[in-house]
C-alpha cells in the first residue's frame, strides 16, 4: 500500500465523520426497536391488533438485519464532485445512513450517485474532482488513498479505457488480508469491468466467463444485491435464487449478501431446488451422470409416465345387489386414450378417469342406478381400487422414479434404444418406502421433469407447485447438464438470470467446451448478454504462471487471466520416497511448514477424492488438527478437501497432493488439477510420490 494511504492530513476528519455515521446508524436501530411499542396487545387484544403487531415486528426484524453490519466497515469511500456537477461530497458505504435532518451521511453503494465511485476514469471522470478510498477495520480508519481528476495527461496511459486499477492500495490491502473460511465482499474495491456486470440491466440472461481469481462469484453476488436494491419492486415479491455447486460452497458464500444488507435471498444447490425429497451433493460416476443429464431423459420420463396409463388386463366384473356391474378391457382402453387426449399432465386426469370408470360401471347395470350411490358403495372394494391404480395411479415424482429405476422392464419400456449397459446404469433396487430413498444430484433434474409431466396431485396444488423466481444467479454453470439447465429454466419467472462460470474449470460429467452449449438451454426471451472478466486479483503471478501451463493443456483456446499481483512466493514441489511416501509422513511435514508460512491464514490440503481419507489418517496419526468440508465450511485452519469439492473456494495456502492421481481419477483430470492449483492467494505446495505430469515437470 502506498504512503498516501497511511499518513494523510484528513485522517482525523474522516474518523470523525465515520464516528458520526455510526452514531446515526445506532440511532436508526433504536428507532426501529421503538416501533415494536406502537401496538400493545394484551389478553383482551383483538385479532386485528395482533396481526398489526406481527406485521410491525416482521418489518422491524428485517430493518434490524439490514442495519446489522457486525465487524464489517460501514464506509469505504468518498467522492468529491466538481462544481459543474453539483459540488457535492458523498461518503460511499455498505448501507445508506441519514442524520436527524434526513441529510445523507452515508450513501448506499448501489445508489445512482455512487456509480461514479466505481466507474470514473481519467478520460471520463463523470463529474468527479476526487475519489477517496477509506481503509478501515470496524469503526477505526487505518488510512486514506486519493485519486485526483482533471489532469488528462496523467491518465492518458493505461486508463483511457478504464483498465487502470481503482484504489490500488486499498485493493492490495484487501487481497493480502488472511482468509477467514468465508467469502468476503468487495464493495470497497470493485473494479470497472466488475461494475459493468454488477450494474447491467435486469432483463435477459447475462453470462459471465471468468478465470480463477477474477472475482466472478462475488461479482454475481454483488449483482444480486444491486438488483434487489434497484428493483426492490418486483423482485422482493418474486424472490431471488442463488444456485451453487454444493453445500460447502453455499456455506462459503452465505455471509456475502447479508453483509451487503440483503438477507431475503434463497441459497440452494441444484438438488435443493427440487424440494420435497432428500438429495445429497454426490454426482454419480461420469457414465451414469452423463446419461441422466442428457436431454433424451425428457422423452424417457414422459414415456415412463405413459407406461403407467394402462387399460385393464382383463374385464372387471363385480356384484352390486342382485346384479353384476362390469367394465371391459376395450372400454378401459377408451377411457385411458380419452384422458391422454384431454389432459396435459398425468395427475390432473385422475378425476376424469374415475368419473368415466364409474359411469361405465353404472351404464352396464340394469334399471335406473344412482351414479353417486354406486360410487360411494363400491369405491372401497379392493378390486375397484386395484383397477383404478392400474389404469391411472396418482404419483409423486419420487414414487414414479423409485418404481421406474427398480425395474429393468420399466426402464426398457420407457426407452427401447437404451443399451444393456445403460439399463444397468439406471437400475437400482426399489425401496419399499419411497421416503427412504436418498437421491443423488444427478437424479434432481429427472425428479423435476417427472413433476412437470405428472403435475399436481388432486388436492395438493400448492404443495406440488413449482417455485419460480424473478431473478436467478447460477455459479459454476459450466458443470451443469442440459437437464440441470432445463430445470433452472423452468424456475425462471421472466427469463432474468445471471450465470457465471469458467469453461476451463468444467470438471463434471457434463463439462461444456463452450458457452453456446450452455446458453442454448437457458431462457431466450431477450438476446443473451456476454461478459468476460480478464483480470485476476486473487492469485499471485508465480502461481498463475504455473496454472497457465496446465490451462494450456486443459483448454488451449482460453487465455489465462492477467494477474495484478506480479510478485509472490514461487510454488514448491516436494517429492516423497520410501516410507515417507507410503505413509504420507512427508506430507505432514509439508503441511506444518506451509501452515507456519501463512501465519494467521488458512490452509487447504487438496487431494483426489479417493485419497482424501488417506490424507486425513496421516494427519490424525501426526496429531495435526484439521477440519472437513462440511456445512461449517472452511472454519478450521487446516481443511482436507477432496478436489471434487474445492471449486469456487479460496484459501491462503494450498497443498496439492499427487497431481498424477488427480489427472488419472477425475473425469476431467487436467481441469480438476487447474482448479486445485488456483485456490490459494499466497502459497502453493505440490506433494507427489509419482512422477509429475508434463505440464508441472518442466
Amino acid at each position: 500500500m502506498s504512503d498516501n494511504v497511511h499518513e494523510h492530513p484528513e485522517l482525523e476528519a474522516e474518523q470523525a465523520h465515520i464516528d458520526h455515521a455510526h452514531a446515526c446508524l445506532d440511532a436508526a436501530r433504536e428507532r426501529a426497536l421503538e416501533l415494536t411499542r406502537m401496538v400493545e396487545v394484551g389478553k383482551g387484544g383483538t385479532n386485528q391488533a395482533r396481526f398489526e403487531r406481527e406485521a410491525i415486528i416482521e418489518s422491524v426484524v428485517a430493518r434490524l438485519e439490514h442495519l446489522d453490519l457486525g465487524d464489517a466497515s460501514l464506509v469505504f469511500g468518498r467522492i468529491d464532485q466538481e462544481a459543474e456537477a453539483g459540488g457535492g461530497v458523498f461518503h460511499i458505504g455498505r448501507v445508506g445512513v441519514w442524520d436527524e435532518e434526513q441529510d445523507p451521511v452515508v450513501v448506499d453503494w448501489r445508489a445512482p450517485v455512487a456509480e461514479a465511485f466505481y466507474r470514473a476514469t481519467g478520460l471520463a471522470p463523470m463529474g468527479l474532482q476526487r475519489r477517496r478510498y477509506i481503509v478501515s477495520r470496524g469503526r477505526t480508519v487505518l488510512g486514506l488513498e486519493d485519486e485526483l481528476f482533471g489532469d488528462l495527461e496523467r491518465f492518458r496511459e493505461g486508463d483511457g479505457d478504464g483498465t487502470r486499477l481503482k484504489g490500488e492500495g486499498a485493493l492490495i490491502a484487501a487481497l493480502e488480508t488472511s482468509r477467514t473460511g468465508r467469502l468476503g465482499d468487495i464493495i470497497g474495491t470493485i473494479q470497472s469491468e466488475q461494475d459493468d456486470i454488477i450494474r447491467a440491466p435486469l432483463p435477459g440472461v447475462h453470462a459471465v466467463q471468468g478465470g480463477p481469481g477474477t472475482g466472478k462469484t462475488v461479482v454475481a453476488l454483488h449483482r444480486a444485491a444491486y438488483l434487489l436494491y434497484t428493483h426492490r419492486f418486483p423482485l422482493e415479491g418474486q424472490g431471488m435464487l442463488v444456485v451453487g455447486p454444493n453445500r460447502l460452497f453455499l456455506a462459503y458464500i452465505e455471509q456475502v449478501l447479508p453483509s451487503l444488507g440483503e438477507a431475503g435471498v434463497t441459497l440452494a444447490t441444484v438438488g435443493d431446488v427440487v424440494g420435497g425429497v432428500r438429495i445429497d451433493d454426490r454426482r454419480e460416476v461420469a457414465k451414469k451422470g452423463r446419461l441422466k443429464g442428457d436431454l433424451r431423459m425428457v422423452r424417457f420420463v414422459s414415456r415412463a409416465v405413459r407406461t403407467r396409463q394402462r387399460p385393464l388386463r382383463a374385464d372387471l366384473r363385480l356384484g352390486y345387489g342382485l346384479q353384476w356391474l362390469s367394465l371391459s378391457v376395450e372400454e378401459s382402453s377408451h377411457i385411458v386414450s380419452e384422458a391422454r387426449r384431454r389432459y396435459r399432465t398425468h395427475n390432473a386426469a385422475r378425476k376424469f378417469v374415475e368419473a368415466e370408470f364409474y359411469k361405465a360401471l353404472v351404464a352396464s347395470g340394469r334399471g335406473d342406478l344412482d351414479p353417486e350411490a354406486v360410487r360411494e358403495r363400491i369405491r372401497g372394494e379392493m378390486s375397484v381400487r386395484e383397477a383404478l391404480e392400474w389404469m391411472w395411479p396418482v404419483l409423486t415424482p419420487a414414487q414414479l422414479l423409485n418404481d421406474l429405476f427398480g425395474s429393468r422392464a420399466l426402464i426398457r419400456a420407457a426407452d427401447r434404444s437404451l443399451t444393456a449397459d445403460q439399463v444397468d446404469a439406471l437400475f437400482r433396487p426399489r425401496e419399499e418406502v419411497v421416503d427412504d430413498v436418498y437421491w443423488t444430484a444427478s437424479d434432481a433434474p429427472l425428479l423435476d421433469e417427472a413433476r412437470a409431466v405428472l403435475g399436481a396431485r388432486p388436492g395438493c396444488k400448492a404443495r406440488d407447485a413449482v417455485r419460480t423466481y424473478g431473478h436467478i444467479v447460477v455459479d459454476e454453470v459450466q458443470d451443469l447438464s442440459p437437464m440441470d439447465l432445463r430445470m433452472l429454466d423452468r424456475r425462471s419467472l421472466n427469463g432474468s438470470m445471471t450465470v457465471v462460470g469458467d469453461i476451463a474449470q468444467a470438471t463434471g460429467s457434463w463439462a461444456h467446451s463452450d458457452w453456446e452449449g450452455i446458453l442454448t438451454h437457458l431462457p431466450d426471451r431477450k438476446p443473451t448478454v456476454r461478459h468476460e472478466l480478464t483480470v485476476g486479483y486473487r492469485i499471485p503471478g508465480p502461481i498463475m504462471d504455473l496454472a497457465a501451463r496446465v490451462l494450456a493443456v486443459a483448454a488451449p483456446d482460453l487465455a489465462p487471466p492477467r494477474s495484478v499481483r506480479g510478485d509472490g512466493e514461487a510454488p514448491r514441489f516436494i517429492g516423497l520416497t520410501g516410507e515417507q511416501a507410503e505413509k504420507l509422513d512427508g506430507l505432514v511435514e509439508v503441511v506444518r511448514a506451509e501452515l507456519e508460512s501463512v501465519g494467521a491464514g488458512n490452509l487447504a490440503v487438496i487431494a483426489a477424492d479417493s485419497q482424501a481419507n488417506d490424507v486425513e489418517q496421516a494427519l490424525e496419526r501426526a496429531g495435526v488438527a484439521f477440519g472437513r468440508p462440511t456445512r461449517r465450511g472452511l472454519d478450521a485452519r487446516v481443511t482436507v478437501v477432496p478436489v471434487g469439492l474445492v471449486k469456487g473456494l479460496e484459501v491462503d495456502g494450498a497443498v496439492v497432493v499427487e497431481p498424477a492421481r488427480i489427472l488419472r481419477e477425475q473425469s476431467q483430470g487436467v481441469r480438476a488439477l487447474y482448479v486445485a492449483l488456483t485456490r490459494a492467494t499466497k502459497r502453493v505446495a505440490v506433494v507427489h510420490t509419482e512422477p509429475l505430469p508434463a505440464a508441472l515437470s518442466d
